[in-house]
């Protein structure tokens, strides 16, 4: 008896793997042990995975590192700059400490050594797959909002953006009010903005009000308008910004700010939907999308009194949070690539990325003015920049003396660093300096800092920071490309 199919079943394709040895027996094994979960290609050497590669789509590459011709860590940089968000496994029968963690910096997803064990190989392989499936969604789902304009400004792949673009993408097509809750910088309006812009009421008003930023006595006529002689200098009716965004959207930016006689005002504009313009008579119905904003706990600014409880159940029909820029470092690349291609547009410079350098001081950071302190230290470094590549020494030395004892809004106190670890920060970020001042020539850095070649290597060694060819661009965790 056969069963009829669900037609609501999703046709899922099996993952393509393609398998690069020379070695058929190890083929043949491999295309075995995954041929009930994935699709399996094969090749015998680099050159012939790399034509694959070219002409099929490939989820994940198994690729051995002793292989005729060119050796596997040499086609690891060739596949990746095909498609950088491919995961590499590297396979080899004689294990290399150094050429394992060289190829995991290069970019490799694992690293494995035969002979292997069935349930390993198949649970990394299911890992692997399963993230360049996350990767395809992201990508389309970004695309998708950039070409109906509605997270152009919105930048990062982190997994915790990633949560925060399917949310957007599922409240913006409903009429809920909406509070997102962030620290400075991390880009609440932008938020708002794409919730505007992926909403039904995408080609109405968005109109932005910052609630801190205007002074208590006009704040109130700027919500809700005024007639002509309400108050001393009213030469004039004015609209206020309930009834400017009337169709569309009226963001509320900073509403833990608002003193608490207008928020009894404000709570009773959202129940009934209508205002009343200062020294008039009549109410006046308004029908705009209430997205608001905070940087502060608003629950306690409620028992303070600070806050009505009322209001803020009524603003807090959909929350939304966005990561603070400590919280996924990962972007860090992307968002700085990002900035420096913005910024050389504008500038009309030839800025192309960040050194190697540079790179590992921008994540030790902890950014507590967010994505627009990065914009801001990025922005500076492109205008005076004097060289194609954004260096350690063209950035603000500060960057490299913080670490986790910087934070964010919102946080009662900072922990200092000891001697030790500010001592060891500003040596870091002066052997990078002086590395990079001498195109990374170790021995003449070496001479310069007074210091034994040998010495100086343990040091590198001792951080992590090798010297690649300048030939190959750093990738970054995300994909994005530094110089170097």
């Amino acid at each position: 008896m056969t069963s009829t199919p669900d037609p609501s079943a999703v046709y899922k394709p099996l993952p393509v793997v393609l398998v690069i040895d020379d070695e058929p027996g190890v083929r043949e094994s491999l295309a075995e042990i995954l041929k009930y979960e994935c699709e399996v290609l094969e090749a015998e050497d680099g050159a012939a995975g790399l034509q694959i590669a070219k002409s099929r789509r490939v989820d994940v590459v198994l690729l051995d590192v002793r292989l005729p011709g060119e050796r596997g860590p040499a086609v690891l940089p060739r596949i990746l700059a095909l498609d950088d968000s491919i995961p590499v496994i590297l396979m080899t029968a004689v294990p290399d400490v150094r050429t394992a963690v060289d190829c995991i910096k290069a970019g490799a997803y694992e690293y494995l050594v035969k002979p292997f064990d069935v349930d390993e190989i198949l649970l990394l392989v299911r890992q692997a797959a399963q993230q360049r499936v996350l990767e395809r969604e992201v990508c389309y789902l970004r695309a998708e909002l950039d070409r109906t304009h509605g997270f152009d400004a919105l930048v990062g792949r982190h997994p915790s953006m990633v949560r925060l673009y399917e949310a957007i993408a599922q409240v913006a097509q409903t009429h809920a009010t909406v509070l997102i809750t962030a620290e400075s910088g991390t880009g609440k309006e932008l938020v708002a903005r794409a919730v505007h812009r992926q909403s039904p009421r995408r080609d109405q008003p968005f109109v932005a009000v910052n609630l801190a930023a205007i002074p208590d006595a006009l704040l109130e006529s700027e919500l809700f308008g005024h007639e002509k002689g309400a108050f001393t200098g009213a030469h004039a009716r004015k609209l206020g910004r309930f009834e400017l965004a009337h169709g569309g959207t009226l963001f509320l930016d900073e509403v833990g700010s608002l003193r608490v006689e207008l928020q009894a005002k404000l709570l009773r504009a959202l129940q009934e939907r209508e205002i009343e313009r200062l020294g008039g008579t009549r109410t006046i119905p308004v029908d705009a999308r209430i997205i608001a904003a905070t940087n502060v706990d608003l629950r306690q600014r409620i028992r303070a009194r600070e806050f009505r409880e009322d209001l803020y159940y009524r603003l807090n029909v959909v929350p939304l949070s966005v990561p603070p820029l400590r919280e996924r470092k990962e972007d860090i690349g992307v968002l700085a690539d990002h900035f420096v291609r913005k910024y050389s547009r504008e500038f009309k410079k030839d800025v192309r990325g960040i050194s190697r350098g540079a790179l590992p001081a921008l994540q030790a950071y902890d950014w507590p003015g967010n994505v627009r302190e990065l914009e801001n230290v990025i922005e500076r470094s492109v205008a005076l920049a004097s060289r194609p590549v954004i260096r350690l020494d063209d950035l603000p030395l500060d960057l490299a003396l913080h670490d986790g004892a910087t934070r964010g809004a919102g946080e009662a106190a900072a922990a200092a660093l000891t001697l030790k670890e500010a001592r060891d920060r500003f040596e870091q970020a002066y052997i990078l300096r002086a590395l990079e001042r001498e195109n990374w020539n170790q021995s003449r850095a070496a001479r310069s800092l007074g210091v034994h070649r040998n010495t100086l290597l343990a040091r590198l060694a001792a951080w992590g920071i090798r010297r690649d060819d300048d030939a190959e661009p750093l990738q970054g965790a995300a994909g994005a490309g530094f110089a170097g």
